[in-house]
């Protein structure tokens, strides 16, 4: 992080907030997709299938876009099945599955979102 040219080391607590937002935004993104009635659940999809809803949502929350290794790290945090394929299969190589408890985290957390606005 840099301040007024002085590179600032981040804490131990800017960490993990940082991660929380990561993680809200993810569950956001999860929730704007299936908002658009797609199927999310129980279902292998290309991680390219799913960057739109993840663009939106950082844009929503005013943050620079995720990179597909930042996107595949989060959601295999949050409990989805996310495999990678090779480079020369994919232009985004991640495919990824979530499961049930998580698509339903992922349409309260949206529409809690929703509600605040």
């Amino acid at each position: 992080m840099i301040n007024d040219g002085k590179i600032i080391q981040p804490t131990l607590f800017e960490t993990k907030a940082n991660n929380v937002e990561t993680e809200r935004v993810l569950l956001y993104a999860l929730g704007e997709f299936q908002s658009r009635g797609k199927v999310l659940a129980e279902r292998e999809l290309a991680l390219d299938r799913l960057r739109g809803a993840f663009k939106r949502a950082t844009e929503k929350f005013g943050l620079e876009e995720f990179s597909d290794e930042k996107i595949a790290e989060g959601l295999g945090k949050l409990g989805a099945n996310v495999r990678r394929v090779p480079n020369f299969v994919a232009k985004h190589p991640f495919r990824v599955t979530v499961q049930n408890e998580l698509a339903e985290r992922a349409k309260e957390i949206y529409q809690d979102l929703l509600n605040d606005d």
